[in-house]
């Protein structure tokens, strides 16, 4: 990868709704990124998911003026991430995933280089075993889509070094992004406060109180929710969100994490949000 002025290159392993959302937001600042997938299949699949956000991004006018974009590649090894100045690691919300993935990069790059786990619930304390050196690993919660939303969630673990922190710091500053530390701890704060907030919601949409529409009308025009909390499960990935709550259930205990059966059989039905043309709302072709 060519090295741009920035001095950053960054690898990202996971090209699903969120890899995709954060290459295209890294590329738009004019940084190189190679990205990771199982499978040449779903390494293409991220190349189009990648072009079409950033064809968005440009569109919106939220990527720096004049710059192009930074080069892409993809692999189908770990051990291409090996000249990358940051790893972010963005596979499914499983803490076992995360690990396999975590272990693997921290075999493969030079000593110093910030691990990067994005996880909306999972703590790093947790993943930390993992890794050849616990203090690279620390955690980020980009909200979706990485390149609208200008403040990461940014979660430092018992055993995350200063250094790492300042890297991450520094690579989020370059991207336009406002880092929020946080304590390490299960859910943090936005998907502690978010995710049960969802799971009410849809289950007030499976008892018959009211419809989708009905409560995110409420939720926006009463209290102020930019785009309803059933919009947001949308954007999210329903399937992803039960992974969170039950990551969030198990960790917690709390009931209001054990996702609702409205939400599960949407996901047994198939019914993932927008990434699949339907969840508790239905999308056209050119809103996926």
């Amino acid at each position: 990868m060519t090295e741009e002025p920035t001095g950053h290159r960054v690898a990202l392993v996971g090209g699903g709704v969120m890899g995709s959302g954060i290459a295209a937001l890294v590329l738009g600042h004019g940084i190189p990124v190679v990205l990771v997938e199982t499978d040449e299949s779903r390494c293409a699949d991220a190349r189009g998911r990648i072009a079409h956000q950033l064809r968005h991004a440009q569109l919106m006018g939220v990527l720096p003026a004049g710059r192009a974009p930074g080069e892409l590649a993809t692999s189908t090894s770990t051990a291409d991430v090996a000249e990358a100045t940051a790893v972010i690691e963005a596979v499914t919300e499983s803490s076992e995933a995360k690990a396999r993935v975590l272990a693997e990069a921290s075999a493969a790059v030079r000593p110093g280089t910030p691990l990067i786990t994005n996880t909306s619930g999972i703590p790093i304390s947790e993943l930390a075993a993992s890794t050849a050196r616990p203090a690279e690993l620390l955690g980020t919660h980009f909200m979706n889509p990485p390149y609208l939303i200008d403040m990461v969630e940014v979660s430092r673990g018992p055993q995350t070094g200063d250094a790492t922190v300042e890297a991450l710091v520094a690579l989020l500053g370059d991207l336009g992004r406002r880092a929020v530390p946080v304590r390490d701890a299960p859910g943090f704060v936005t998907s502690r406060l978010l995710h049960p907030m969802i799971n009410t919601a849809a289950r007030i949409v499976g008892e018959g109180t009211a419809s989708a529409e009905a409560v995110d009308q409420l939720m926006e025009g009463c209290l102020g929710h930019p785009t309803g909390p059933l919009r947001t499960a949308d954007m999210i990935g329903l399937d992803n969100l039960v992974d969170s709550l039950d990551a969030l259930y198990e960790r917690t205990g709390a009931d209001e994490c054990r996702p609702c059966d409205l939400l599960r059989r949407k996901v047994r039905d198939g019914d993932l949000g927008r990434k699949s043309g339907r969840g508790f709302y239905g999308y056209g072709k050119d809103e996926l």
